[in-house]
């Protein structure tokens, strides 16, 4: 995998500073620590780091076409690439290298903008054609691959793979943009397009950008969406078949490497479908990693183990203590903006580990999101059946009251929680879901803030991200949730927390269950097939019987949990004061002082469970005061 980074001047063809873009692309050198690249003309300034995968001699970036007229930086995995550069090649292009990244240029000058549409693969790259004197920007569909961009005041377009890499550049305005701040304490992550700067931007999933000298106005363009479109009716065994086969093929074409490759391996379904269709299609054992916890209820090793003795794997195993909390000081740089998800700590330590004995390893994100697997939808399910059943008015009015006067049993599990219950009830649907997927409710968010920020918010609310994209998504309940998710929680929280750990090891991960031709399959299949008597991922599961036990395929999930409430009122608990209870929370002019006191008060006596607001406002003091305020390279360089 690799980093890239560029400057364009939109307004001249004035001179590009060479020391600035090496250090955006010195700021990357985690993406790609094997090699590095820039091409400087007047206006245009093209950096690129370079992780080796395939065709590890040949794939030096820039990388141009012919006549040198079309250069391009880029980060992915193009696995078609070969087939394309066939069909180039007979149509008359010359190829000097066997690597994915010069069918590219080639394809840009065969079809233009269409050209990503040609591509099957993960990748955020940057384009220059000197004759059209346009710069085109692309990243793929799933969002897999990141890719910021900011206008700066001066009349420069920069972008990067990583924020950091716009950070470096001095002309960037370090303002935080008040709605990106709403919308991270409810989600936990700066949802697409924003980032926490007002001037800065990701580059949409499944968009391109083209930009032309003179033009500051330039918007993204979508090429491709999810498209939940129903299949034909096919008999369950016939799904199952083509769901195996589709599967194996996804796989397989993520196993090109001229590097060590192997996979994660948690014990899930999920990573565990991922192994045993590499293990069916690779001559050689496969590598796999997994990480162990002290405390069984989190633990997953044994299931892991499981798996990789039934496919004869080479699979490593390293114990994570419990109190692995060195890595927050880390967190904040890794991801540059704030995060809240605290399972970015061992996501870190397995691509570690995975980065020992590999360059490539292959996960099973995207399988809940595909195949309605979180708990959280058949939740969803049932209030939509029960809201079904009760007249709008009547739910607004008695399931609101009822939910009022209830008992708020929030340490109880959520089946007896009967007043979240009659809240969500008394809601419209994409309010409760809302609710469901928010890290902070909305009355706890709202006293969090200052009057400062309640007015620079001028009313604003994180739920209008999930209503922006749901007017695009299809009419079943559980269709409409996976959409909203592929598009929100998939994107801003998987696939961030994936790409910026592995990338802090410069281990390179793929991701089969997100091959786009899969995603569309899936999204096609009848909901009834994912999401069954209560049971997600049924027709999943079924097809993976010949493949996992059952104790693998219908064991409760578990996921990577940390043990962030005894944290906090243990060996945490001075750092958790030092950090939100100082000057800096006062002079930063966001928050309730006397609330955020409160909060961290009522935990440590354990009254409440504060927990994910704790974590929330420590990530977000390590940005304001690790991120925001390290120097630029203007002031590094005095």
């Amino acid at each position: 995998m690799c980093g890239i980074a560029g400057i364009f001047d939109l307004e001249a063809r004035g001179p590009i500073d060479d020391r600035l873009l090496s250090g955006m692309s010195e700021s990357l050198i985690h993406r790609g620590p094997d090699d590095c690249g820039s091409h400087i003309e007047p206006g245009i300034g093209l950096a690129h780091r370079r992780l080796s995968i395939i065709d590890l001699s040949g794939g030096h970036q820039p990388m141009f076409n012919e006549d040198g007229s079309v250069a391009v930086v880029y980060n992915g995995e193009i696995y078609n690439f070969q087939e394309l550069a066939k069909g180039l090649a007979a149509s008359g292009h010359s190829f000097r290298t066997r690597c994915d990244t010069e069918v590219i240029v080639h394809a840009w000058e065969e079809w233009a903008e269409d050209c990503v549409s040609r591509f099957r693969g993960m990748f955020a790259f940057a384009l220059w054609d000197r004759r059209a004197q346009i710069l085109f920007l692309a990243r793929d569909r799933l969002g897999i691959k990141p890719l910021y961009y900011a206008y700066l005041p001066d009349g420069q377009f920069i972008f990067a793979s990583e924020l950091k890499g716009l950070l470096v550049h001095p002309g960037l305005p370090r303002e935080i943009e008040p709605r990106s701040v709403e919308e991270y304490f409810s989600y936990g992550y700066i949802p697409e397009p924003r980032t926490i700067l007002r001037h800065a931007f990701k580059l949409l999933p499944g968009h391109t950008l083209t930009i032309k000298r003179g033009d500051r106005d330039a918007r993204p363009r979508e090429y491709w969406d999810v498209p939940f479109q129903p299949l034909t009716t096919l008999p369950e065994r016939e799904v199952v078949t083509e769901l195996v086969e589709r599967m194996r093929e996804a796989v397989r074409i993520r196993l090109i490497s001229d590097v060590p490759l192997g996979a994660f391996l948690s014990g899930g379904v999920d990573s565990s479908s991922v192994v045993a269709m590499m293990a069916s299609v690779s001559p050689d054992p496969v590598n796999t990693c997994s990480i162990s916890f002290g405390d069984p209820r989190f633990n997953e090793a044994s299931y892991a183990a499981q798996v990789a003795k039934r496919y004869h794997t080479r699979h490593s195993v390293e114990h994570v203590n419990p109190d692995d909390f060195e890595l927050i000081d880390k967190l904040a740089q890794i991801y540059d903006e704030p995060f809240a998800d605290s399972s970015a700590m061992p996501t870190f330590r397995v691509c570690q580990l995975a980065r020992r004995h590999v360059k490539v390893a292959l996960s099973g994100d995207g399988g809940d999101e595909n195949l309605g697997g979180y708990s959280r939808y058949r939740w969803h399910l049932d209030e939509e059946r029960a809201r079904n059943l009760v007249p709008p008015a009547i739910r607004r009015t008695v399931f609101a009251s009822l939910g009022t006067v209830y008992p708020n049993l929030v340490w109880a599990p959520k089946i007896f929680r009967a007043k979240s219950t009659l809240q969500a009830l008394a809601r419209d649907w994409l309010d409760a879901y809302f609710d469901s997927v928010s890290i902070m409710d909305a009355g706890l968010r709202s006293r969090l803030f200052s009057p400062a920020m309640q007015a620079d918010l001028q009313g604003y609310q994180a739920i209008e991200v999930l209503r922006r994209h749901a007017q695009r998504a299809p009419e079943h309940p559980l269709s409409r949730v996976q959409y909203l998710d592929m598009k929100t929680y998939l994107v801003g929280d998987i696939l961030t927390k994936v790409d910026r750990a592995s990338m802090a090891n410069s281990l390179e991960v793929r991701v089969p269950l997100l091959d786009h031709e899969l995603v569309e399959w899936f999204s096609r299949l009848p909901p009834d097939l994912k999401l069954r008597s209560r049971e997600g991922k049924y027709i999943f599961k079924r097809a993976l019987r010949p493949y996992l036990p059952d104790n693998i395929l219908h064991r409760p999930k578990m996921g990577f949990a940390v043990p962030l409430a005894t944290w906090f009122r243990g060996p945490l608990r001075e750092r958790v004061r030092d950090a939100l209870l100082n000057p800096g929370i006062v002079e930063g002019g966001l928050f309730n002082v006397t609330l955020v006191e409160h909060i961290v008060e009522e935990h440590e006596s354990g009254r409440r469970d504060y927990s994910a607001a704790i974590w929330a406002l420590l990530m977000f003091e390590a940005f304001q005061t690790r991120v925001l305020q390290a120097p630029s390279f203007a002031a590094a360089c005095k």
